[in-house]
């Protein structure tokens, strides 16, 4: 079933523009077909292969390692070992995102538990406030939860 620009977008949440970018970029699998009048023409793989890439791009890839990719597997078979590698290497560096947001969390959950108490006593005025007499405090324990976190 052929799909209008307009469709994918829909479809994609992506807009017109970002198809286009994604496009120029050479991230479609296949090439984009295009009627005689010049309008695009997309497929459902093309979508599923979109699904991917947008995946791919929220997790971090570059725009260039999405095309290597991409050039890999539109050579065929034969380098699925490259390609393992690439996404193992990316696998990693999605790992180490989550292990660093891990670690930003623990101090968020520390600086909220923090807060509701000083509020709570309603203290709030000497937080991170360094004119206060006793402002600033708290760092200290921000500080011991992102070694322990990270460590």
């Amino acid at each position: 079933m052929d799909l209008s620009i307009g469709e994918v977008a829909r479809r994609s949440g992506l807009s017109v523009h970002a198809l286009r970018f994604y496009e120029r970029e050479g991230l479609f699998a296949n090439p984009v077909r295009r009627l005689s009048n010049g309008r695009r023409v997309y497929h459902e793989e093309d979508l599923e292969w979109l699904a991917i890439c947008l995946r791919l791009r929220s997790s971090g890839m570059s725009v260039a390692m999405i095309r290597g990719y991409i050039d890999l597997v539109r050579a065929g078979t034969g380098n699925e070992r490259e390609r393992l590698e690439l996404l193992r290497r990316h696998q990693d560096d999605v790992a180490a995102q989550i292990r660093d947001l891990q670690v930003t969390l623990e101090v968020m959950r520390e600086k909220v538990r923090v807060y509701e108490e000083h509020v709570a006593r309603g203290e709030a005025d000497r937080l991170w406030n360094p004119s206060h007499p006793d402002g600033g405090r708290d760092s200290a324990e921000v500080i011991r939860v992102c070694e322990a976190a990270s460590s």
